[in-house]
This record gives structure tokens, sequence and C-alpha cells, in this order.
């Protein structure tokens, strides 16, 4: 009777302890649940993006150039909704898909183009017929940086989710989803009758809430602690959150596929990784498979396992119609249509891994590594996917070219192409090998190799800069030349072709690139103060003052290469290469903006009688070959380089709007049997035949005249003089004499430019 008299007390303190024991791990939970819903921020990736096409009337562009662009951003043909559009002859209607832009988000917006002579002749708002002065479309994606866990996502909002989608999602996984508070018991019996008649598990009664528990606060172990939680966690969720932010969690969390170590989360970022579509932008057949594949994302990939895939879409799409979802016409149609899913998966990281590494080495400048892989930032770029792909279309075919032509192992030529705007130093393009697609050993930025002769028109621009002592009609001795250096050795530069000139003009000297009488140059100018005007120019690595120096015995890479150039292309400016425009956070907010940065470290006129010698050098000059490989509208201005015993060649140069740099030799050094005329100018030129929009067309400096020279004794020529070089000079250092050939009164000089000249 004792015991007894003391048992219920017992009972009711161990109920009572239990009540507030589950009471007190109830409130552990819910404010577990607090904690990491209301303060949820999913690790995203940094979404890169290329340059915006920008639509203006009188652009240089032509319908299928247009239509390649669209083909980069997925464009679809045929349809009147964002992201599609239609193509009549010359005219193409299209539906721009918004975008947050540095200056705010662009809403979709339509218009109508309209080509004639291979330009854009106007451009239409289709439904007014109203003119627009600008369309801009969306930038492509080129790159993601993925967290360290591999989670890749792409946030949705539920209005930016088609209620087909959600309709879809509520009738295969949840159809008491609006009306259950967490844990639905019918459900549960429904799944436990429905899998005692198959003698299996074919279905499963947690609902979307306790999906998203699951996947959000828990292990993914299978034991009744775990079950207990999810349920009462579930509930909590459902008690605090209302049913529309539980639905958008979920549509964001929810795991959909797996490539490698990145995993797909969220109908967002499936539906690019399958489809290369918005989610805004799926129709019925693409929504049934993305739904239908959440039952096991691996055992239905739709890349992997076709017919499984189809099979589960089209269950899912009889389940629509069952349910009066949709009709019966509209499920037999979508049955009927293909997987529709993209053939190649899209890139993990970036298919063009050379470019990024530059955008990744300026960002760790300003960011944390964390901050690049987890806060979805936005990062707007220069590279235009037009010139890029050009860019390695020429580096692949035409070193496959060259070693079939000369019976080289294939694979063994390498080389790398920037190409960047004349006007503002953005990186267009930048290859770092053949093998365009693999990160590994970026030679655009890293490979470090003699510049021979690409160096030459620095020294000239030197000594140009002296105007009271050179001239472009200066004479200067190519000649024998012997110099004892510091060790004793004595040092005989040769000229390519083993032989000498005599007296030639110093433009002469440049154009056919003689080496003794650019040495002679130098040290007549100092090589020291040539030093010290490439270190004005823009390059930062050491230079050792020797003589050698001055054929280019110097080591650089292709983009310090091209900085060098970017500073001729611009009239005397500095403009360091800019590969990133603006950089957004997750929400589209601008957070920094990467601006134009130039510094005039070069006078206009010495300038522009470099430009006028380079221009020769591609008319009759080294680069001569130009003439026929390119448009005979697209004068250019550019140099050769060729290194000792053909191990490196170099072709620089630049049109009206693009600067260039190509370069092409062997990784172990070895000699190619290239020069730069026959190694790296033939893909400049294909690269520059393509993308060029605007040939050389350069402003004439004030105080800059044109004169009639007599090459053979650089004196003003005149009536009787044959051959005649009409060379620019600088105010106060035009020949005063006349060469013995001409008229007793030569013609005064001319503002005016020879016929031939583009400028």
């Amino acid at each position: 009777m004792r015991r007894r008299r003391w048992l219920v007390p017992a009972l009711v303190l161990a109920a009572l302890g239990a009540v507030v024991g589950l009471g007190g791990y109830t409130v552990h939970l819910d404010q577990r649940i607090q904690a990491q819903f209301e303060g949820k921020r999913w690790s995203l990736p940094a979404r890169v993006f290329a340059r915006p096409l920008e639509l203006y009337a009188g652009q240089s562009l032509t319908p299928e150039e247009l239509e390649r662009e669209l083909g980069l951003l997925h464009y679809r043909q045929g349809g009147d909704a964002s992201g599609h559009y239609r193509r009549e002859g010359d005219t193409l209607t299209l539906h721009t898909r918004g975008f947050p832009f540095p200056e705010g988000y662009e809403g979709p917006r339509r218009a109508r183009v309209i080509f004639r002579g291979g330009r854009v002749h106007a451009l239409e708002d289709p439904q007014t017929g109203a003119a627009l002065a600008l369309l801009r479309l969306e930038p492509a994606l080129i790159a993601n940086i993925y967290p360290r866990h591999g989670e890749d996502r792409l946030l949705v909002r539920l209005e930016d989710v088609p209620p087909a989608l959600v309709q879809t999602l509520l009738t295969v996984e949840d159809r008491r989803f609006l009306h259950h508070f967490g844990v639905d018991p019918q459900g549960i019996a429904r799944a436990a009758l429905a899998n005692l008649r198959a003698g299996r598990a074919v279905q499963g009664g947690s609902t979307l809430t306790q999906q998203l528990v699951k996947n959000y606060f828990l292990t993914p172990e299978r034991t009744l602690v775990r079950k207990f939680n999810e349920a009462i966690m579930a509930l909590l969720l459902e008690w605090r959150y209302s049913k529309a932010e539980i639905l958008e969690a979920y549509l964001n969390e929810v795991f959909l596929g797996q490539q490698g170590a990145r995993a797909i989360h969220g109908v967002g970022m499936a539906s690019q990784f399958y489809f290369r579509e918005r989610v805004s932008e799926l129709d019925w057949p693409q929504i049934a498979l993305l739904v239908g594949m959440i039952r096991g994302p691996s055992y239905y990939n739709p890349r992997r396992h076709p017919e499984r895939a189809l099979e589960r879409r089209n269950r899912v799409l009889a389940m629509l119609r069952d349910q009066g979802q949709i009709s019966p016409e509209t499920a037999q149609k979508a049955m009927q249509a293909p997987l529709g899913v993209s053939e190649r998966v899209p890139a993990g990281s970036t298919p063009f891994p050379a470019f990024l590494e530059l955008v990744q080495a300026r960002l760790r400048q300003d960011y944390r590594e964390a901050d690049l892989r987890e806060e979805g930032l936005i990062i707007l770029t220069t590279l235009d996917p037009r010139v890029q792909l050009a860019a390695e279309e020429a580096l692949r075919t035409r070193l496959r070219r060259l070693e079939s032509e000369r019976g080289l192992p294939l694979g063994q030529l390498e080389g790398a192409v920037v190409v960047t705007a004349a006007d503002s130093g953005e990186v267009l393009a930048l290859v770092g090998g053949r093998d365009v697609r693999r990160a590994g050993f970026n030679r655009a930025l890293h490979a470090r190799r003699p510049v021979g002769s690409v160096i030459k028109p620095f020294l000239y621009l030197t000594a140009l800069s002296r105007p009271e002592r050179f001239t472009l009609a200066t004479r200067l001795q190519d000649t024998p030349l012997h110099l004892e250096m510091d060790d004793g050795e004595v040092w005989s530069p040769q000229n390519s072709d083993r032989e000498y000139h005599g007296a030639v003009p110093l433009q002469e000297a440049l154009v056919h690139s003689y080496n003794v009488a650019t040495v002679r140059l130098g040290l007549e100018v100092g090589v020291e103060r040539f030093v010290d005007r490439l270190r004005r120019l823009g390059l930062e690595r050491e230079l050792e003052p020797y003589p050698s120096l001055l054929l280019g015995a110097v080591e650089m890479t292709p983009l310090e290469v091209n900085g060098l150039y970017q500073v001729l292309a611009s009239g005397g400016y500095r403009l360091p290469p800019r590969a990133i425009r603006a950089v957004l956070d997750r929400e589209g907010r601008r957070l920094r903006r990467y601006g134009l940065s130039l510094n005039r470290v070069a006078e206009p006129g010495p300038v522009y009688l470099v430009i006028a010698a380079l221009h020769q050098v591609t008319r009759s000059g080294t680069a001569r070959s130009l003439g026929w490989r390119l448009p005979e509208a697209l004068p250019v201005a550019g140099k050769t380089g060729t290194t000792g015993d053909l191990r490196d060649a170099w072709f620089a140069g630049f049109s009206g709007d693009l600067v260039g740099v190509v370069w092409v030799g062997r990784d172990d050094n070895g000699p190619t049997g290239l020069s730069g005329s026959s190694g790296a100018l033939p893909i400049w030129a294909e690269v520059m035949g393509r993308v060029s929009r605007q040939g050389l067309a350069p402003s004439r400096p004030e105080g800059v005249v044109w004169v009639p020279v007599d090459p053979a004794t650089g004196l003003r020529a005149g009536e009787g003089c044959d051959p005649v070089r009409w060379m620019p000079f600088l105010n106060g250092s035009v020949p005063a004499e006349r060469a013995p050939c001409a008229e007793p009164e030569p013609p005064r000089p001319s503002a005016g430019a020879p016929s031939w000249w583009p400028g």
C-alpha cells in the first residue's frame, strides 16, 4: 500500500518532468529555427558576367552576328516571352531579360532591330513603332566562383517562379501543403497504406515542410530521434512562418543534381543546369521533369538515364492530368515532347579560365576569398565573347596548321593572345594557351619570354621625342658594329638578313627592323634613357641597361607587351589593362565601380610619328603580308618580333578600335623555325580581320606636318625625285635643305597627309 501511495505522485512528477523537458527542448528547437531560418544567408558563388551587348542605330553589326550573341545567351527562336526572338530576313524582334546593371535594375524589353548593309539601321518598339536610342542585352554568365563545400544555387523569389511549377510541386510532393501544419497525418496514413499494398516503399509521408527541415537543419541519418526532431521542427516552422516563406525556402534549397564536387541546389540553378533556361521561362515538360527528379536526382538524371527520366516526367504529367491541373490535350502534347535537356553540361566554373584568372587576381586586391565564394557577388567584366571566341579559334586552328605545314609534332607549339579596347584598355579577350578550356599555365599572364623587335618602337619613340636631333628622315648608319662589353667579350649585332644597308632613314630602319642601325640609334639616345622611358610607359619589372636590351633582350608577358602598345594606340596615354567594370552585391546593389584610369606618358606628336612608321611596317616592311590578309578597309599599325634561333614569334599592333598581341613558341624554349611574320602575324590577322570594326585613323596632333622626303639623302624632295617618301614632322624639325634631285623650289610643308595615310 505504501508503494502504491508513492507510485501515483512519482508518475505525475515524471509526466510533469517529461512535459517540462519536452517544453524546454521545444523551446531550444524553436530558438534554433529562428536563428538559422531568419538569419539564413545561403553561401552563394560569385557570378562573373561578360560585357553586355549594346545596340544602337549605325552600329557595325550583322543579323548573323546578333544571332550568335543571342545563342551565347541561350535565347530561343520562335517565341514572344523573355529570352526569345524571331528573325525575318534582316529584321530581328527580340524580348530581352531583366538584369541588375550598375546603374540599376533594367527590366525585360521588347525591341525590333532592323539591319541594312552590315549595320543596325534602326531600333524600334514593335508595338508602337517608336524609335529606341539604345537596347542593352543582359550579359552572358561566363564563370562561377564556388563556395568550398561546392553548393551551387541561384536564388529565386516566389513571385518569379511560374505558378505551373508551384502547382506541379504541390501536386506531386505535398497536395495538402496549404492545409496541414507541418505534419500531415492523412498523408502518412495514405503513404503507409500504399506501401503496405505494394510490399515496398512507393510513397513517402513527409510534407514539404519536413523535407525542408531535413535538408535545412538536420543530418541525413535515419533514426527515431531525427524523425522526432523533424516532426517537432516542422510544426514549429509552420507556426513561426508563412506558407509562402516556407515554399520559397524549399524552392531554393531542394537538391536536384551533382556534377563532380558541384551540388545543384534549388530550381533556379537546376533550370539553367539542365535546360540553360531561367526558371521563369520553363514550359510544362521541363517543369514536370524537374519536379519528378526531386524523388531521386541521381536515379532520374536525364543525361545519364534518359529513359528513366522520360518515364518519370510523363508520370508526373499524368498525375497533373488526372488531378485536373492540365487538360488531356496539354498533357498529351507535353508527353510527346523530347526531354529538352541541353546536350552539354554547363561549365562548372568557367569556359574562359585564362580570363577568369586575371579577374580573380584583381578581385583579391579588394575582397576576401570568403566574400568571393559565399556572398553571391555579381562581377561585371569587360570580356567580349565575340572577340574571345574569335581569338581562341584563331590560335587553335593556326597552330595546328603551322605544325602540319612545317612537319612539327602535334601539340608542340603553344601561344597566347591578348586583345584590348584601344580607347579604354578594357581586356576584351585573353587566351592563355591552345587548350583554351583547361585551367593550366596561363601564358598570357605568366609566360615571360624575350620580346625581340616588338620593343623597338619604344626606342624610336624615345629618339623622336628629341625632334631637334631625330626625325623619321634622320640618317642612321647600318654598318658593322663591334662593342666591347664589361667582361671583355665583343658583341657584334647582326641583321636578320645577315647584310648591311649603309645609311638609311630612321623610318626605314624601323620598318625593315634593321638591328645594327637600331643599336647605333640606341647608343646615341642612351640605354638608360630608354629604360627610363619604358618605366614611364608602364613596364614595372627591373631592367638592366645593357645594349642587348635595344634589340629586345628582355623578358615580358603578352599582357605587358599589350600595355606598351596600348600607349601608342591611345595617343600617348597609359591605360592599365582593366578586366572588371563593377561589382554588385547579391541584391544587385553596386559595391564598387572600376573606372577608366589614364595618365599621359608620351607627347602626342612623337607618338603620331611612330604610328606612321608602324603603319608603313604593315605596308612595305616585315608585316607587309597583312596587305592581303586583312580587308583593304582595315588599315593597321604593328610590329613583328623574332628572338634568337627562332624561339619566339611575336606580333603586336592595333587598328582604330583594338590592340592585339600574339606570342607563339614552345614551353621548353626550343626553336620553332618561325619568325614573327610567319608564326604570330597570321593569328593576329585572323583575329583582327574578324572582330575589328574600325581601321587605323589617328588624329593629327597640332604642330605636325607632312613633307615629301628623298630617302637617299633624308632631305626634302620635290619634282624630279623618285622615289619619294612622305613623312610627318614636328614643327621646327622639317629638313631645311632640299635634295639634289629636287627642283629649285621644293613644295612647302603640308598639313595634310598623303593619300595612302589612313588618318
